[in-house]
């Protein structure tokens, strides 16, 4: 497996980037958004109609 980012070989102290560098690109990426995890699953019904609204919390 290479560096995601600028595909060297991997340093174990970072893996799996080759140095701080990468691993900080590629933080600052998520952090920006660039990255993005998709929801599967998520139906548009279960959303609430004003996302201002937020559902009352359940006790157990």
């Amino acid at each position: 497996m290479s560096c995601p980012i600028c595909q060297k070989p991997p340093i174990e102290a970072y893996r799996p980037f080759c140095c701080k560098r990468c691993a900080d690109l590629d933080l600052a990426k998520w952090l920006s958004g660039a990255y993005s995890v998709p929801i599967n699953g998520a139906d548009e019904d279960d959303l609430p109609e004003d996302p201002s609204v937020s559902p009352e919390p359940q006790r157990h």
